[in-house]
């Protein structure tokens, strides 16, 4: 449980690292980068703990598998409320086929 909320916490910094600037579109480019790297930094302090602790209990797969259910559900959530973007049915289709996926990668554990 550990390293699932040391996987949610790094990828809301992950997710405003990588798309926030996308609400600043007027800001120098340098800016966002070096504003980017910034928040990012705080990503990687939770990130590697999160799979140091998780390796072992999950394997290296899982570990990626984990983290990329946790990025969309964050970014569905960031798109929706920070960026007043709206879900699609295709993209809600489209996550829907990444979470089976999700679900084939722990098979062995249900």
């Amino acid at each position: 449980m550990k390293t699932v909320l040391l996987l949610l916490a790094s990828n809301v910094f992950m997710t405003f690292a990588w798309y926030g600037h996308l609400k600043y579109r007027s800001a120098p480019l340098v800016l966002a980068i070096g504003v980017s790297w910034f928040i990012a930094l705080g990503e990687y302090c939770l990130q590697v703990p999160a799979n140091r602790i998780g390796y072992g209990m999950f394997t290296a797969y899982q570990l990626k598998i984990i983290q990329e259910a946790i990025t969309l559900g964050v970014f569905v959530v960031f798109a929706s409320v920070y960026l007043g973007e709206r879900m699609r049915w295709n993209y809600f289709a489209a996550m829907l086929c990444i979470f089976a996926a999700v679900t084939l990668a722990f098979w062995d554990r249900l």
